[in-house]
């Protein structure tokens, strides 16, 4: 008990000296905060303003970046789990929905939107990319189509063929008479419509057997006039040129405009009788049907 009534009395006895030099220390507060604000602040910020003016925010970039201060930061924060967490809970928060929604929804970013999707290099990477699948599905439609030949040709001849010949077969034929058939209905369509409006603007063709005459002599002109341009020009319809295909004469060159007639004559007659006029291309060495030994041709697979 003494000794703690001697604890007690020093005690208080030390608060009651230090008392002054506490209460010296608060009255002198106020005057050294006056001080700091009057001369070290301005001071301080005079230095920071000279650090930012001089090479020190690049020195310190460059050394974060050497010493990769940033990504080891982050890889901290992963393994830790803080930064997945802070992500959520961005994410999570009504604030930041808000705020996402007032965005997506502003005129702002939907004019910017349109831009982006109506702008030349947009469009030109969609038709690059359609043009690409177009080129590839027909790629396909094509290999399919030879090996098919071979097949078709092995089981009508009871025989494979010791290599792969060059000439084109019944399978790749027929998809080119398909596509070519569609093309020819597509521009008589056209030129059927042009002369319907002619005919609805002068009142009519008359009599109804010259209109029909008109039709099927329009059809037959549209398919020859498609057929002999295009196999003395380029050597090849537009069905062809998907298939990889091409016609030839005995000098390899596409055939001549009297050539080109006389196989589309030939063509036509061949495909009438159920496609009779094909069925030596599956006994030809070459592979020739009736309109090829007629004009003296004969279609190749044309390796692009």
């Amino acid at each position: 008990m003494a000794r703690a009534d001697g604890r007690s009395r020093f005690g208080a006895a030390g608060r009651l000296a230090l008392f002054p030099a506490r209460a010296a220390a608060r009255v002198s507060r106020g005057p050294l905060e006056a001080a700091a604000d009057e001369h070290l602040v301005p001071e301080l910020s005079k230095l920071a303003d000279r650090a930012m003016a001089s090479d020190l925010p690049e020195e310190l970039a460059r050394s974060v970046a050497e010493h990769q201060v940033l990504e080891r930061m982050a890889v901290k924060l992963a393994e830790n789990g803080a930064l997945d967490s802070a992500v959520e809970k961005a994410l999570a928060s009504p604030r930041t929905k808000e705020t996402m929604d007032r965005l997506v929804n502003s005129d702002a970013v939907r004019q910017s939107i349109k831009d982006v999707v109506a702008s030349p290099e947009v469009r030109a990477a969609i038709a690059e990319q359609s043009t690409g699948l177009v080129e590839a599905l027909a790629a396909d439609i094509s290999r399919r189509a030879v090996k098919l030949d071979d097949r078709i040709e092995a089981r009508a001849r009871r025989r494979p063929r010791s290599d792969r010949s060059s000439f084109a077969g019944v399978a790749t034929r027929g998809v080119v008479l398909v596509l070519d058939a569609l093309a020819i209905a597509s521009v008589f369509v056209v030129l059927a419509g042009l002369l319907a409006l002619i005919s609805y603007l002068v009142g009519g063709f008359r009599p109804t057997w010259l209109a029909a005459a008109l039709l099927g002599t329009g059809w037959a002109l549209v398919a020859g006039t498609y057929l002999v341009l295009f196999w003395s020009g380029a050597g090849r319809t537009p069905g062809m040129h998907v298939m990889h295909l091409r016609v030839r004469d005995r000098t390899g060159r596409p055939p001549s405009i009297g050539r080109a007639i006389v196989r589309a004559a030939a063509t036509w007659i061949s495909i009438v009788p159920f496609f009779l006029g094909y069925a030596s291309v599956l006994f030809d060495e070459r592979r020739r049907g009736v309109p090829d030994l007629v004009a003296g041709t004969e279609v190749v697979y044309d390796e692009r």
